[in-house]
């Protein structure tokens, strides 16, 4: 990349940590980039209300696509940036706005390189939650695109070495809410209330004791949240909510265990006369990459002179790239931050701008192996 290209996507980088926007609301965020891809690019820019896509058609080829997120987290920057966040509770500390610059930075590139392949450069909204992924993955089959390709940067990794594993990627997961509703009374005479309190303790009692069974099929259960009544010292509570996080290598295993531990909540539910709700929410699908998918990775990092390292294990986090992989093939890699440097989604971390050139090339060695293979 020419160093006048890599200093604009560096600037909009440091302008999208700026000003970070939550799933569901990257209005600002998309229009910058429709914005920028505008002005320095010749590829169709293409609106599709909560996300984007910029396309360059070439009749009769293949298609390909490269996919970015937008969304940022709801924390709290805490970081002394030239470009630290305006929004207050907000920040990137996914790192999903160096994601975005470096799809930008591989659409500068595009304008010089072969016209040989319909290519489509994806602009995601609500990764976070799951959705996005979701709804913009129909755009798939629309466009009749047969292959796709996205990064994401990872701590602990060397800087700039490229981490590829072929099958399963990143677990799948959702988010469980089982709401009992009992009956409020005076504290002083609890036995005339039903206070949910002991169900969602046997409840979380019951979940312990199937740890062994999850670790077995490394499937995990993490408790997120109690809620139950309020610091009123008179009253007994008659409502409760527990929420929890469902991770397991793949759907059916994922659902599996959702529908057993809804089946002994509501089987608690009965036997103590509560009333019980169940619901789900911010579900990802497993993300698996292809081999020949990631043979192209191998061979676009190989020809950059960048180390490759095969991950051994699947990453326990999701990420709803899989909602694409279901459909066609396609490969997820992951671009090296360092082997110290601060995690994903903590208050120290700032996405590493030493790998954003990286990343664009990365895109674009992909793409000419499309070509020529």
């Amino acid at each position: 990349m020419n160093q006048e290209n890599l200093r604009k996507i560096t600037a909009l980088r440091h302008e999208l940590h700026e000003y970070p926007e939550l799933s569901g609301r990257e209005t600002h965020t998309k229009r910058r980039l429709m914005d920028f891809i505008e002005a320095n690019t010749s590829l169709a820019v293409v609106d599709c209300g909560k996300f984007f896509y910029a396309a360059r058609y070439i009749e009769g080829s293949k298609s390909i696509a490269f996919r970015a997120d937008m969304d940022a987290l709801p924390i709290n920057e805490s970081l002394e940036l030239p470009y630290a966040s305006r929004n207050p509770g907000v920040s990137h500390k996914c790192g999903h706005d160096g994601h975005c610059a470096a799809l930008c930075g591989f659409a500068l590139e595009l304008e010089n390189l072969p016209r040989k392949r319909s290519v489509y450069l994806i602009f995601q909204h609500s990764e976070e939650t799951g959705q996005g992924g979701r709804e913009a993955a129909k755009l798939l089959h629309e466009r009749n695109i047969r292959e796709i390709y996205a990064f994401h940067n990872w701590s602990g990794w060397p800087e700039r070495s490229i981490i590829v594993r072929e099958g399963l990627c990143q677990c799948a997961s959702c988010g469980v809410i089982i709401k009992f509703t009992g009956k409020t009374s005076h504290a002083s005479e609890p036995e005339k209330g039903l206070n949910p309190a002991y169900v969602i303790a046997k409840l979380i009692d019951e979940l312990d004791a199937l740890k062994q069974e999850f670790d077995s099929r490394k499937i995990l259960c993490t408790i997120i949240n109690i809620s139950l009544g309020d610091k009123n010292f008179g009253i007994s509570p008659g409502e409760g909510e527990l929420a929890l996080t469902l991770r397991a290598q793949s759907d059916s295993e994922m659902r599996d265990i959702r529908n057993k531990i809804i089946k002994l909540a509501e089987t608690l539910a009965n036997n103590n006369s509560f009333g019980i709700q169940c619901s789900s929410q911010d579900y990802f699908p497993e993300t698996s990459s292809e081999s020949f998918c990631v043979n192209r990775v191998r061979r676009a990092a190989s020809s950059l002179g960048l180390k490759v390292i095969d991950m051994q294990d699947a990453i326990r986090a999701s990420e709803d790239f899989g909602w694409y992989t279901k459909q066609i093939p396609g490969a997820i890699f992951y671009l090296g931050n360092g082997e110290n440097y601060p995690d994903i989604h903590t208050s120290q971390y700032d996405f590493n701008d030493n790998i954003l050139e990286t990343a664009s090339d990365m895109f674009v060695n992909i793409y000419r192996d499309t070509v020529i293979k």
